[in-house]
Parts: C-alpha cells; structure tokens; sequence
C-alpha cells in the first residue's frame, strides 16, 4: 500500500500544472451587509479564511435522492462513516471521530448525544435536507471555534434568500426502493425588508434495508422534524436572528447496539448578533448562545435478551455555550479576532433492568437492578483566543492564533464501584492550543498552503465517566478514567490547489492535494485490565473489562488528493483518492477506526435544466487493523451509483438515482457488528443492496 500510495503522489505531483481560478461575482453590498452572520466560517476571501478548507457541495442544487445522514459525508474526500444501523452515524475524517471532530451547526451551536452508545450522534438531531452545504477544516488551523483535535466540521443550515422579498417556499418529498422509505419537507420564507421569517417541517420513514444478498438488516426509524427561524435587521449593519428547532426519533433499530431507540427528542435553540462597521478600527462584534436538551429512551424489547432480562435506559443531555469575538483591525494589513467562548455538556439517567433469569434459573420474582449511566456528570469548557491574519504581501496571508482552554469536569453521583477506584474530586485542566500557517497565492491559478496546529483536546465523558457497559466495537465492559490527560494532536500540512486552461475542446483541469503527518500525545484508548473483572452478566466472555488509558507514542499520516478534467462546456470526469496510516507504538498496531485506502471515479455532465454523472467506488482491502479495539480484517469492494436530475419546468426539480447498482454485498471497515441479534453473529453490519430513489421538489 506504501509503494502504491508513493507512485500515485508522485504520478499527480509530476502532471499537475497552473490553471485559471474562477472569479468570485460581485454581490450586492447592502444586501451582503443585512445578511452577514456568523454561520459560516469559509467565505471565499484570501484574507479571511482559514487554510486547508473544503466546501461540499450545495446539496440543495443538486437533489438527486432523499439522503440520511450518511450521505452528506460518503462523497467527501477524506470521510467515512461509522456506521451501527441506518440512524446512529457518526463521520470519521481521517481516523478521527467523535469528539475529536469539532462537529458544529451554523458556526458554532452543538447538541451532544445523550447515549452512550451514541445512539443519537449530533448529526442526528437536523434533518439533511435543511444543510445548504458542509465546511471542513482539515485539522487544528484555528483558535476561533472552540477546542479542535482533529479538525472541524460546520453544517450550515439555509439561509433565507433576501432577494426575494414576499412569500416563497418549496415542497419535496422522495422514495427509496430498499426499505420503501419515505421523506418529505415543507419549507416558507417570508422576506422584508427589516425581518424575515424561514420555517420548516419534515417527515422520514426508513424501513429495514436489504444487503446485497437479499438479507434484511434491522435499521428502520422514523423521525418528525420541524423548525422556526426569524431575524430582524435594525439597520444595514446590525442583525439579531433566533433559530429554533425540535427532533423526534421513534422506534429506531439499531443492528449493531445491544438496545433499540424508543423515542429521541432533541430540542435546539440559538440566538446569533452581529454589529460591523462599529468605527475605524474595530471592524464588526458577533455573538453566539446556544441550548439543546435530547431526552432518550432505549429498551431491549425486540432483542433476544428480553426473554431473561428486561432493561430500559432513560438518559438526557443538556448542552449550553456561547461565544462572543472582536474583530479589528489595528493597521490595513493586520487582521485580528479575539473572543471568548463556552460550553456546558451534562448528563445524567439510569438503567433499568428486571432479571428473570440468574445463573441459568428462572426466577420465580424477576430481580430489579437499577445502574447509574452517567452518574450525574458534567464537563464545562470556558476558552479564549486571538488569532492574527498578516498580509505580508498581496498574495500571502501568515495567520498564528492562540487558544487557552480552562476544562473542568466532576461526577455528583458516582455508583460506589467506580468511587471506589478514583479519587472524585473535581478536576480542572489548563489545556494550551495554538496555530501558524501561511496561505500564498503563487498566481491566479495555483494557492499553496501550509500549516501546524497544536490542537488538544480533553477527555469526553465517556472516557472520564461510563461504568462497566458495553460502549465499543466489541462485547467488552468499558471503565472511564476521570484521570485522563488531555490528547494532544501536532499536525504538520502543506496543500495546493488550482486549475489551468486547456485548448481542443478539453476547458480546465483542476487539482487539490493534502499530505499531513500528526505526532499524538496521551492519545485516548480502552485497554484490557486483568486485574477487574467483569459486573454485568459474569459469566460471559471477555471476562475482564477494558479501562480507558493514554497512549504514550502514536501517530498517523495521510494524504487526499483530486483532479479533475472539464471538456466539451458541460462535461467532466473527476478522481480522487484519500489513504491514512495510523500507528498506535505503545501496543504496535494501528489506531482504531483507520479508514482504507479509498478511490473514486466520477464521470458527468451538467447542463442548466439537466445533469447527470456515474460515480466509481473503490474501497481496499484493510489490513491495518487494532486488535485491542476488537477488529478484524475487511476485504475490499466496489460499487458504482448513478444519478440524474433535470428541471422539466422552471420551478420543479427532478432526481433520480440507483447507488450500489451492481448491488454488491459488503461492509465497510468502520462498521460496527450485529449485536444481540437472534438471527446474526457477531461480524459487521452489511451495507444497503441495490437502491433505486425519486426525489421531487416544487420550489415558489
């Protein structure tokens, strides 16, 4: 894979050459102004973006299927999924997860999961069709929202369009064949001058989906969605808008979780203020609140385990923060930004369990357990930063930032077990993060980047808190650790990106390459202790729990790479390919969750009421794997999806789709496996089969 990896750098390296940047359109400066928030951190502008960033696509341009979540990260270079059913999906970028991605909505609003099997990850709580697009910085290459370890990722929701003033708004609704799965959306505008008014409600219903060989895998849910937000602009400079939004999960299957979701209702609220223009120097105040409170309920009713032991789980998690930043700027070629930023995650609920059958005996009177799950846990995280902007000239931006994180966290209500193992004071850290990078454009046609970040991030409460239940890949009890250090990630990256022009009917070749190397410290695993042994169900192998621990030396490397060939006006054919090492020396494997080599071919056109494209997947085989974490070797696949859209009229949008269409039957490396399952053993869950898919939108 090394030698394969080598040849193909070296190959793109050796071809690649200077090309044409699109201009950016001028915008209307007034209108610029009244919409101006903080929701998006890449704006398009050399001065003020950070370095290494991808934009994804706007989905809402190019509806072609109804999409879970899954969808929004599966054709972005560098990303995979973890995946335990078709509701619980988590990204992974560059074998980074959970918390250490920075995952955020509209540029810094967060709602964390309240179980702890991450039944109702983050990306579970917005419905996908509200996301105009998916911004990505590649690692710790800025200070400014919140503490980042391996990168950050901000789901922008849509915004209003303040060009169409008056009542507007579009219907959608979509099937797909493998599940007869159903969505829809409605979404209003209303646009004045002086406020504005955006609402929207949705409806999904995912059945359970076939594998390439015709099994049925138990992942359907449905979930209602609905939400509300208003603005109102005091004058061209100044703006204050309220976002307000509310989930609903019912009967959700999760193939590869011991229990199942009863309901999961997530409430988000979000208040954003921006002033610009506030004098000569002091350029424009934004400000942040936020508050989300998930409230979820599993159970064990469909599983094969009921019949000797009923468990119910209620468990909830509050998430609160703001931020408030300065921007200013001292003299013309000095940008600054400076602010203060915080967040409060706390959790608490129990477990139920009513025991019929102990040691192999039925119980005449079933036995009631009740188990602390987060045992009344808090973490709070209260930061300031300042990052800096220099133009050194025209063409180069040196950007250095510094942030200081003051991390305290407890557990109020500890089970006497785990109290018995720690010292359960409250604790506070002093985490220290920082940033240089330089970005220069070397002409119209080619920008260079290059980066370090020092991104740390503390313990999450599952590594601090959980008790002996079963939160990983494999059937092991976890023990938190509220002892942890802080993970630090050292990242080193240099980029390029650009495209040149090109004659005889062939317009542009585009390209864009990363290469990173990261040296971890105290790097965050679970690790078998011999000494402990197992509190729930004894009797059942491995006997002996896991305990969260730091690593002392580890590391991972990567690179991700794209061109692009243009020709003919509207057609284009594109390939792009990602790869990381991870290597965790302590215990010499690799790093859990490390993603395979992973290519794909896509082949398209578009025109303005028509547009089409086949996409090529190619996934290898995974070799790589951590043994302590419980995985296996997985074989490689490929797959191909097609799509088409058109526009027959001049507000209805059309797509159709059929993803794995060679209906191949495999499963990715990240997936996790059925678990207590009565007709599955213990091996990854298996992607959906052959997917046929309509989707229509009715815009106003």
């Amino acid at each position: 894979m090394k030698t394969i990896y080598r040849a193909l750098l070296c190959a793109l390296i050796t071809t690649v050459s200077y090309g044409q940047e699109k201009k950016e359109a001028k915008k209307d400066t007034t209108k610029q102004k009244t919409t101006k928030l903080n929701s998006v951190i890449v704006t398009g502008n050399l001065k003020t973006d950070p370095v290494l960033t991808v934009v994804a696509n706007k989905y809402e341009e190019k509806i072609v299927q109804p999409k879970n979540v899954a969808d929004l990260f599966n054709n972005i270079n560098g990303f995979s999924v973890i995946k335990r059913g078709n509701y619980a999906i988590d990204p992974s970028f560059r074998g980074a997860q959970y918390e250490q991605l920075n995952i955020q909505y509209d540029g810094g609003t967060k709602a964390m999961h309240a179980c702890p099997n991450r039944m109702d990850p983050i990306t579970t709580h917005i419905i996908p069709e509200e996301i105009s697009k998916i911004e990505i910085i590649k690692g710790p290459y800025t200070v400014r929202y919140g503490a980042t370890f391996g990168g950050i990722v901000n789901l922008v929701t849509q915004k209003p369009d303040f060009e169409d003033y008056g009542l507007h708004g579009k219907v959608s609704g979509g099937y797909e064949s493998n599940g007869n799965s159903l969505v829809n959306l409605v979404q209003l505008q209303y646009i004045k001058d002086k406020y504005d008014i955006v609402a929207n409600a949705g409806y999904r219903d995912f059945g359970n989906y076939e594998d390439g060989d015709g099994t049925e895998i138990p992942s359907s849910f449905r979930s209602t969605d609905y939400g509300l937000k208003i603005g109102y602009n005091f004058s061209k400079d100044q703006r204050l808008q309220a976002h307000w939004r509310q989930s609903f999960g019912r009967d959700v299957l999760h193939a590869a979780l011991p229990m199942d979701t009863e309901y999961d209702n997530s409430s988000i609220i979000s208040l954003d203020y921006s002033l610009d223009h506030i004098s000569k120097t002091l350029k424009s105040l934004t400000a942040k609140a936020y508050y989300s409170y998930v409230d979820h309920l599993m159970t064990n009713d469909k599983r094969p385990s009921f019949m000797m032991m009923e468990a119910a789980s209620a468990v909830d998690a509050v998430t609160a923060g703001g931020k408030i930043e300065l921007n200013w700027k001292p003299f013309e070629k000095l940008n600054v930004f400076s602010g203060l930023d915080a967040m409060h995650i706390a959790r608490d609920g129990d477990r139920t369990r009513l025991v019929k059958i102990m040691n192999g005996n039925l119980l005449s009177s079933p036995i009631e357990f009740n188990d602390k799950v987060w045992q009344d846990s808090y973490i709070t995280d209260i930061g300031v930063f300042t990052e800096l902007k220099y133009s050194i000239n025209p063409k180069t931006i040196l950007t250095a930032g510094m942030r200081y994180d003051n991390v305290s966290a407890d557990i109020q209500d500890p089970e006497d077990d785990f109290a018995e193992m720690y010292n359960l004071e409250k604790r506070t850290e002093h985490n220290v993060s920082g940033t240089v990078s330089v970005k220069h454009r070397v002409s119209d046609n080619f920008t260079l980047e290059a980066a370090y970040g020092r991104g740390v991030s503390s313990a999450n409460m599952i590594e601090r808190f959980i008790n002996h239940f079963t939160v990983g890949q494999d059937p092991y009890e976890y023990i938190g650790n509220p002892d942890l250090k802080a993970e630090v990630n050292n990242q080193f990256e240099i980029g390029f990106k650009g495209n040149t022009k090109l004659n005889n009917g062939f317009n542009y070749f585009k390209y864009e390459t990363s290469l990173y190397y990261s040296f971890l410290e105290n790097y965050i695993v679970g690790i078998v202790d011999e000494n402990l042994t197992r509190k729930f169900n004894p009797s059942l192998d491995p006997t002996n729990p896991k305990v969260f621990r730091n690593l002392n030396d580890a590391y991972k490397t990567g690179v991700e790479v794209m061109g692009q060939l243009d020709f003919m006006d509207d057609y284009f054919l594109k390939s792009e390919f990602s790869y990381v090492y991870s290597r965790n020396q302590d215990l010499n494997e690799s790093l859990p969750l490390t993603p395979p080599f992973t290519t794909r071919f896509l082949l398209g056109f578009e025109k303005t009421k028509f547009w089409a494209n086949i996409q090529y997947n190619i996934v290898a085989k995974q070799n790589s794997i951590s043994q302590s974490f419980g995985e296996t070797k997985t074989d490689g696949y490929q797959t191909m999806d097609v799509r088409l859209g058109l526009k027959p009229i001049h507000n209805l949008t059309l797509g159709v789709a059929v993803i794995n269409a060679f209906d191949k039957s495999y499963n990715n490396h990240l997936n996790f496996s059925f678990t207590n399952q009565s007709e599955f053993g213990r091996t990854p869950i298996t992607e959906p089969g052959r997917n046929f898919s309509a989707f229509l939108q009715y815009a106003f």
